[in-house]
C-alpha cells in the first residue's frame, strides 16, 4: 500500500477566506455568524447564517467561469485554486491522468436552481431557460470544473452523502492513491447553502437554530441550551499526494493521512442513532485503517452541530470509543464556522490537519452548561484553546441518511 500526504490545502468561508485568516479565527473562537443579506428574512424562523460577506467571483475568476458555474462551484474552484498552489506541484511534469478530482457536496446548485425557477415563474411559466441551468445545477460540476480548469485527466467524480459528502471524498482519494490508482488527487467539500429554500427547508426540521438575537452565540454544542445549528456556506480543498512522489519532488508535506472509514446508521432518515452504534463502528473501523490505538489520537474534531438529538448520540460514540481517555481532547469548530454541510468534513480536515501541526485544540464556543445527557468524561475544549502535542487526529461528519464518515490524521 502507498503512503499518503497532504500537500496542500485552501479555504473559502465567513471564517476565512484563505488558511492562515481561517485558522487564525478557529483558534481565537470569533464565529462570523450575523443577519443574512442575500434575501429577506422576514417570514423566516431564523435571519441569519455564516454567509460568506460582500462576495465578488470576479475577483478570482473570468467572466467565462462565472457565467457556467453555479456558486458552490465558484466557492470549489477558488479553493482548490489555492490549495493547488500551496502544493506547488507542476502538472508539465506529469501525466495529466496521474491527478485526479474527488469532491463532495450536499446540495449542489441549489442556489442556481432556486432562481432559475423563480424566472420560470415570473414569466408566466414559459420555458426561456438558461443553457447552463442543467450544468450548473449537477452535483458533479465542482469536480468536472476544477478537472477543466487546471487539465487534470485522472480519476473524477463527486461523492454525495449529506454532511458526511467532504469526508467521503477524502476517502475515497486516500484510498485511489493507496492503491496506486493516482499519484496527486485534489478533494474535499463545497456547498452553498444560504438560500430561501435552505433556510426554509431546515427551519421546516427545527434543525437551524433560531437565537436572531445573538448570531454569533447561537451555535453552542453540547450545551443544554442548545436548539440548532448555524447555517453556513463556503469550500475546503486539500490536496492528497502519495508520500514518494511528494518528496522526490521537494514537496512540503503538511501531515499523513492515516486512516478513513465509513458506515450506515440505516435507522432513520434525518436522525443519528441515539446510541451512536454507526458512529462507533465508523470511528473504530478509522483506527483499524490507520493501525492506531484509541490512545493514540490526541484530538477529535466532533462533528457536533448544536443540534439536541444529535450531540448526544455523537458523545456516547466517542465515549464508548475512546472510554473517557485523559489524553483526548474533544471540540465542536461548528461553534464558530457554522454548519458547511458538504463542505464541513473538508473546512474540519483542514483544522485537524492544523491542529496537529501547530500543536493546538481549538475552542469550542458558546458552551456554558453541559446537558447533562452528554456523558461525562469528555474533555471538552471550551472557550479557549489549549496547547497540546497531537501526533493524530480524527474528525468525524455525519450525515442525513444515517452516512457517518470518518478520517484520521497524523504526524509524518
Amino acid at each position: 500500500m502507498k503512503r499518503v500526504v497532504v500537500t496542500g490545502m485552501g479555504v473559502v468561508s465567513a471564517t476565512g477566506m484563505d488558511i492562515a485568516g481561517f485558522w487564525n479565527n478557529i483558534v481565537e473562537g470569533n464565529s462570523p455568524a450575523k443577519a443574512i443579506t442575500r434575501f429577506n428574512t422576514d417570514k423566516f424562523k431564523t435571519h441569519f447564517a455564516t454567509q460568506i460577506a460582500e462576495f465578488n467571483a470576479a475577483q478570482y475568476l473570468d467572466r467565462n467561469e462565472i457565467k457556467r458555474s453555479d456558486l458552490y462551484t465558484q466557492y470549489a474552484l477558488i479553493a482548490a485554486t489555492q490549495a493547488i498552489a500551496d502544493s506547488g506541484f507542476d502538472i508539465n511534469t506529469m501525466s495529466p491522468f496521474d491527478i485526479g478530482v474527488i469532491f463532495g457536496t450536499a446540495q449542489g446548485g441549489m442556489d442556481t436552481f432556486e432562481h432559475q425557477y423563480k424566472e420560470f415563474a415570473a414569466g408566466g411559466f414559459e420555458p426561456h431557460f438558461n443553457p447552463f441551468f442543467i450544468p450548473k445545477t449537477l452535483v458533479n460540476m465542482a469536480a468536472g470544473l476544477i478537472s477543466i480548469k487546471f487539465g487534470f485527466m485522472g480519476v473524477n467524480f463527486s461523492t454525495a452523502s449529506a454532511c458526511a459528502s467532504a469526508n467521503t471524498a477524502i476517502m475515497d482519494a486516500f484510498n485511489y492513491i493507496k492503491f496506486g490508482k493516482a499519484k496527486i488527487i485534489v478533494t474535499g467539500g463545497s456547498d452553498a447553502p444560504i438560500s430561501e429554500a435552505s433556510i426554509g427547508g431546515y427551519n421546516s426540521l427545527k434543525a437551524l437554530s433560531t437565537r436572531n438575537a445573538e448570531p454569533t452565540k447561537a451555535s453552542r454544542p453540547f450545551d443544554v441550551e442548545r436548539d440548532g445549528f448555524v447555517m453556513g456556506e463556503g469550500a475546503g480543498v486539500l490536496v492528497l499526494e502519495e508520500y514518494e512522489h511528494a518528496k522526490a519532488r521537494g514537496a512540503h508535506i503538511y501531515c499523513e493521512v492515516g486512516g478513513a472509514a465509513m458506515t450506515s446508521d440505516a435507522y432513520h432518515i434525518t436522525a443519528t442513532h441515539p446510541e451512536g452504534k454507526g458512529a462507533i463502528r465508523a470511528m473504530q473501523l478509522a483506527l483499524e485503517d490507520a493501525g492506531l490505538n484509541p490512545s493514540d489520537i490526541g484530538f477529535v474534531n466532533a462533528h457536533a452541530t448544536s443540534t439536541p438529538v444529535g450531540d448526544i448520540s455523537e458523545a456516547k460514540a466517542i465515549k464508548a470509543v475512546f472510554n473517557g481517555q485523559e489524553n483526548l481532547h474533544v471540540s465542536a469548530t461548528k461553534s464558530v464556522t457554522g454548519h458547511l454541510l458538504g463542505a464541513a468534513g473538508a473546512v474540519e480536515a483542514i483544522i485537524a490537519v492544523k491542529a496537529i501541526i501547530d500543536g493546538i485544540v481549538p475552542p469550542t464556543i458558546n458552551t456554558q452548561t453541559i446537558d447533562p445527557e452528554i456523558p461525562r468524561g469528555l474533555n471538552i475544549v471550551i472557550n479557549s484553546a489549549i496547547e497540546k502535542k497531537i501526533d493524530a487526529a480524527l474528525s468525524n461528519t455525519f450525515g442525513f441518511g444515517g452516512h457517518n464518515g470518518v478520517v484520521i490524521f497524523k504526524k509524518i
